[in-house]
């Protein structure tokens, strides 16, 4: 139900259809305050046009709607504010909700189409931290979130598994590893190893040959470096994994940079075949400089391939294997100018399908307002923070229930939920401040103040033991339930937005806003006042319940019952 289809259909009767319902739906706003109505349409461009002010064409147009669904229409001021027929909408959106469950708010615009994703990435060797966090937790919310409009989606793990700094691991290794160290820990020594490297790099230039040549023998084939290689990735991933299970994470291929290596050879030649290959300076590259873009790096004069051509390589393999119809890069956004150069040299290479191939940034997780460096080992180990915030998730509620039936289940939820809703609640493209502290609270905008208004609604439907019954709702016009009914309403175009400005956070204050007006209406209302309406307003909470799990899952946190 489009609540401001009728309203903008009443509008555009009065005009006598000068203006489309859907120009007139397009110039729709919310008013200011609950007492102005539901929507209100401003009359400032018909002014001139009807040469009266702005406050008159109003007068005119609200004096002349009559709607079944509208309860009234007045002039204020310069606009026309319209109040919705409460009892006919909320009867609608709760029997709707009700009925269909889990899939309020799904969409068939995806069917029988792929989306790719390239998400969390990270450099083997390397722990994850909380730097990878973003690229993860966004990606998988769009996944999901593209799959409730019916797609196909395909989540890859691109792990950065190639390039000189292996080389410069390698020699770090045969400097100064310790096999046992190793083997008891591996990611952490390789990381100090890592870091080694760069502090000694500083004062010994030779080091840095050193690690290129390692990495030259890796490229050429040679037996130790590949056997090093293949135990730095193997370990990683075997760490890595320890993390998305943590998360509930999966992924459909962990095809990283090295996969490509066979495959790059075919874009070079292809590239020259379209005649977009120049020389510059010993090197290859596409000149972009018709879009006021720097050259994007092909080979460089030692016949070294590069990003550039190993994403171009990862591109044509992509859209054979899965066919995509939109693919998206989730990446940083220090990566803006790479992919745009990718794009367009796709584009020139003639492939339609590029332009449907999306960079989706994010800003930086800071620690005390700087930005964390594997290099300088100014990190925080994710795993550490996850398993962190379980354990505090857990003594706050031992504290809050100390008779709860599962504890460790819901610690886990509640723990890793603040995490990740911690994230996805600030727009994407915004830098965040790591504080765990901050995260776990149980009230403010945070994941388990979410998660506790969802567990509080369902312990409300089971005192009234209709947990799982079928309520048959009537409409409600008080003014407790009216600002939950126009949320729950606006779900599926709150879902639609995110997806179309691959926005997770437009979900996440949704939650958050729908959980605020929810316990606003509990401390209002005795939901279980055996009266006429006890049924309809148990239904409300029951919508509450499916729109707050709904919600929560699409951002890949979970939603306990009880905490």
């Amino acid at each position: 139900m489009d609540i401001t289809k009728p309203f903008a259909a009443a509008i555009a009767a009065q005009l006598d259809h000068q203006l489309t319902i859907e120009e007139i739906g397009a110039l729709l706003e919310k008013p200011k305050f609950e007492a102005q109505g539901d929507l209100a349409f401003p009359c400032f461009t018909l002014a001139k046009k009807f040469r009266k002010s702005p406050a008159a064409v109003a007068a005119d147009i609200a004096s002349g709607i009559q709607d079944s669904s509208l309860a009234k229409v007045v002039a204020d001021g310069p606009y026309v504010n319209g109040f919705l027929n409460r009892s006919t909408v909320s009867q609608h959106v709760l029997t709707t909700i009700l009925e269909t469950g889990a899939s309020y708010g799904s969409s068939s615009a995806g069917a029988d189409r792929s989306i790719t994703l390239d998400l969390s990435s990270p450099n083997i060797a390397k722990p994850f931290s909380m730097g990878h966090l973003r690229s993860t937790v966004i990606g998988n919310a769009l996944a999901n979130i593209a799959e409730k409009h019916g797609y196909q989606t395909v989540r890859i793990n691109h792990l950065g598994d190639w390039g000189t700094q292996f080389g410069k691991l390698i020699a770090a290794y045969k400097k100064w590893g310790k096999d046992e160290q190793i083997e008891a820990n591996p990611i952490k020594e390789l990381l100090k190893l890592y870091v080694k490297f760069h502090e000694e790099a500083k004062t010994d230039p030779a080091l840095e040959i050193e690690g290129r040549l390692w990495f030259k023998r890796l490229e050429d084939g040679d037996g130790e470096a590949q056997r090093l290689w293949t135990w730095f990735r193997e370990e990683s991933l075997q760490e890595f994994n320890k993390i998305y299970e943590l998360l509930d994470v999966r992924f459909d291929s962990v095809h990283g940079e090295a996969f490509y290596n066979d495959k790059m050879d075919e874009v070079v030649e292809l590239l020259k075949e379209k005649k977009l290959l120049q020389e510059s300076e010993g090197a290859e590259v596409v000149d972009l400089s018709d879009h006021d873009l720097p050259p994007l790096l092909i080979r460089k004069s030692d016949g070294a391939t590069l990003y550039g051509t190993r994403d171009a390589a990862a591109a044509l393999y992509r859209q054979r294997q899965y066919h995509f119809a939109e693919s998206l890069y989730v990446v940083g956004q220090e990566q803006s100018l790479h992919f745009k150069q990718l794009f367009l040299t796709l584009q020139k290479m003639g492939y339609e399908w590029a332009q449907h191939m999306h960079h989706i940034p994010f800003g930086f997780i800071l620690k005390n307002g700087k930005k964390m460096s594997t290099r300088k080992g100014e990190i925080v180990l994710l795993e550490e923070v996850i398993r962190e915030a379980i354990e505090l998730a857990g003594q706050n509620i031992r504290e809050k229930n100390p008779s709860l039936p599962n504890p460790a289940e819901v610690a886990h939820q509640v723990g890793v939920g603040a995490i990740i809703f911690h994230d996805l609640k600030n727009d994407r493209q915004s830098n965040i401040e790591f504080s765990l502290e901050h995260m776990l609270r149980f009230e403010g905008a945070t994941g388990p103040y979410v998660q506790y208004t969802h567990a509080r609604a369902c312990s409300i439907l089971r005192k009234a033991e209709i947990y799982n019954a079928q309520l048959t709702p009537n409409g409600l016009d008080d003014d407790a339930s009216w600002p939950v009914i126009k949320l729950l309403l606006a779900f599926p175009e709150v879902i639609n937005r995110s997806f179309k400005e691959y926005e997770p956070s437009v979900i996440a204050k949704f939650v958050l806003e729908l959980a605020q007006a929810f316990n606003a209406f509990y401390g209002k209302v005795k939901v279980l006042s055996e009266d006429r309406e006890q049924e309809t307003r148990l239904a409300l909470v029951q919508a509450v319940v499916i729109v707050l799990n709904e919600g929560l899952r699409l951002l890949g946190v979970k939603a306990p019952m009880e905490m």
